[in-house]
């Protein structure tokens, strides 16, 4: 029960750290607003939280195309978002 509350507690971090992002006015790496990007991961991460509940994994494939994606655009000064990411995917239990 543990990991799935580290889980928790690792998505609820990466979503902190979107909307702080959001709320910071970020801009992508070629300096556009990242607004659409964050608010679209935003609801990823609230879909992906919900179903990593009633899992209690991750789904990797998902955690592998979302890190993919981000990387696409976010700035080299904002790594921090990825790390985020990565916190959820060190936390997920092995799938059964």
């Amino acid at each position: 029960m543990a990991k799935v509350q580290d889980l928790e507690v690792a998505f609820e971090a990466a979503l902190t750290h979107v909307e702080r992002s959001l709320a910071g006015g970020m801009k992508t790496m070629n300096g556009k607003s990242a607004r659409p990007q964050l608010e679209k991961l935003e609801r990823e991460l609230r879909l992906q939280r919900d179903q990593a509940r009633n899992r209690g994994t991750v789904d990797r494939d998902w955690f592998q195309q979302t890190v993919r994606w981000v990387t696409e655009w976010v700035p080299d000064t904002e790594i921090t978002l990825i790390a985020a990411l990565g916190r959820i995917v060190r936390s997920a239990p092995p799938a059964a």
